[in-house]
């Protein structure tokens, strides 16, 4: 390789040094407050009491494709836990939080319901006025008698008043269902009479656009403040997939996924050694001008 060009790569690394810091850090921190992701083998993706890391192979049956900026059908309709039909434009009025869920689950759906139940509490805004949550079932047999069941075991979990308007379950014929879950991204299965699924949340804005995914059953009051307020001015929230994919590797033996350390050591020991060659090159050529001018 010429010796311009190996000057000319050279340069431009102190500025990618700096963009693989900032992730590596947030990749460290993520390694020692995360656990490990437990994984179902073959296509299904990663779901359980742990967060999601990595999307599910393109073209499986189940999975989730983040639809960042899309927009969700607001001309459904529903039955809500009284029975009663309505449409997604009539409830998704405020910032809104929809947990695709199937009632009858007493694994992951409780846990991830139970789990926003134990946050919701701790957030600062009203709701039914600065945000609301909505339940739906993407189980097309069940029914709004067993929402409502639910409906009031959730809301009495949290010991402390919560509006009714705040917290909608939702049921639906199974295409009703189909084109909220295939707008998000969501895709799911049916397993006997349980399904497969994977364990996440979404929060819209006011006119249906998708702002930020959650992934997992637990949930921190600053990060639904954070998504809810993201959703009332319109903004587009990232995850941190990407980086979380790149620091992770899935161990096929142990079906987890594992800190990737060599991955993430060899791109700081190679960040370091292109800046300390920049910092050599640089000192190199300010030396002669230097003897020049004595």
């Amino acid at each position: 390789m010429p010796r311009r060009k190996i000057k000319k790569i050279l340069t431009a690394l102190p500025g990618i040094a700096v963009r693989h810091a900032r992730e590596i850090v947030v990749a460290l921190l993520l390694a020692l407050v995360l656990p490990p992701c437990p994984a179902i083998a073959g296509n299904v993706p990663p779901t359980g009491h742990h967060h999601e890391i990595v999307p599910a192979p393109e073209g499986a049956s189940v999975g989730l494709d983040e639809h960042l900026g899309g927009k969700i059908p607001l001309d459904l309709s529903f039955r809500d836990e009284t029975g009663h039909e309505v449409r997604l434009k009539d409830l998704i009025t405020v910032p809104t939080i929809i947990l695709p869920v199937y009632y009858s689950c007493t694994n992951e759906c409780y846990f991830l319901q139970g789990g926003l139940a134990s946050a919701l509490p701790e957030v600062k805004q009203t709701p039914g006025k600065d945000y609301r949550v909505i339940s739906v079932s993407f189980d097309e047999t069940e029914t709004p008698a067993l929402a409502a069941r639910y409906k009031r075991m959730y809301l009495a979990s949290m010991n402390t008043p919560f509006p009714e308007d705040g917290w909608r379950f939702l049921t639906g014929d199974a295409q009703s269902i189909r084109r909220l879950t295939d707008a998000a991204g969501y895709r799911f299965q049916r397993k006997g009479r349980d399904f497969i699924h994977p364990v996440a949340s979404f929060v819209v804005a006011r006119d249906g656009t998708i702002i930020r995914y959650l992934y997992g059953v637990t949930f921190l009051p600053k990060d639904l403040t954070l998504a809810f307020l993201e959703a009332r001015d319109g903004t587009v929230g990232a995850t941190i997939r990407t980086v979380v994919g790149y620091c992770f590797s899935f161990d096929p033996k142990g079906k987890t996924y594992v800190f990737n350390l060599l991955r993430v050591t060899a791109t700081v020991i190679l960040a370091a050694l292109g800046v300390f060659l920049v910092v050599l090159i640089l000192s190199g050529r300010k030396r002669p001008e230097h003897s020049k001018r004595k």
